[in-house]
């Protein structure tokens, strides 16, 4: 598997997320909706420092990564709905709604498409890159549903108090809507096939 996670980029990532954390943890807009948007990338941390000595990801797998984390935080901070950098792009594309929470999910499909087609090709030792590919959506899709099943679960536990969690601005299909940008996000992660491929192949299989 290689011998770990490099020390350059697993530290990159961990002060990237540190500032992040602290810089959105000072005074988000909702405490609650902030650790339920976080906790995935303080999930994965620990996960990431145990296995660094037994797998190590690809430099480009690791970069992603953090970058998810980062529009996690973000997100948290602000809740989707109210995220600046939203509004900016609600103003220059003349749409409707706060679009962050659309890049949220996008995120959501293209990240985890790369980490699982590392994983389906170096530990699984899938040889065949179509069925690697398809694997690697139906998995996004998967996480995406998966999430979805989440934020329901939230609303039925929490009412109201999950309106910031949800973030669906008054769209009725903005469940469907979500899995469809992980969609869009996962396929279009498989255009870095080959680039991912080569970043492999320098990491060691």
């Amino acid at each position: 598997m290689g011998g770990g996670i490099s020390g350059r980029m697993f530290w990159l990532l961990t002060a990237a997320w540190a500032v992040g954390l602290v810089l959105s943890g000072i005074a988000p807009y909702d405490r609650l909706t902030w650790l339920m948007e976080v906790l995935p990338a303080i999930i994965a941390w620990p996960i990431l420092f145990a296995t660094r000595q037994r797998f190590r990801f690809s430099d480009l797998a690791m970069a992603l990564i953090a970058l998810h984390g980062l529009i996690l935080m973000l997100g948290g901070a602000y809740t989707y709905a109210r995220v600046p950098l939203g509004f900016w792009l609600q103003d220059w594309l003349q749409l409707e709604r706060n679009p962050y929470d659309r890049i949220g999910h996008l995120a959501q499909g293209f990240v985890p498409a790369i980490i699982a087609r590392e994983l389906l090709i170096r530990v699984f030792r899938i040889g065949s890159r179509g069925l690697v590919g398809f694997l690697a959506v139906c998995i996004c899709l998967a996480i995406s549903a998966m999430y979805e099943l989440i934020e329901w679960a939230a609303a039925l536990s929490l009412g109201q108090g999950a309106d910031e969690f949800l973030g669906t601005q008054g769209d009725e299909w903005d469940t469907q809507s979500d899995m469809f940008m992980a969609l869009v996000g996962a396929l279009a992660a498989l255009l870095l096939a080959r680039w991912h491929d080569r970043q492999m192949q320098r990491q060691g299989k």
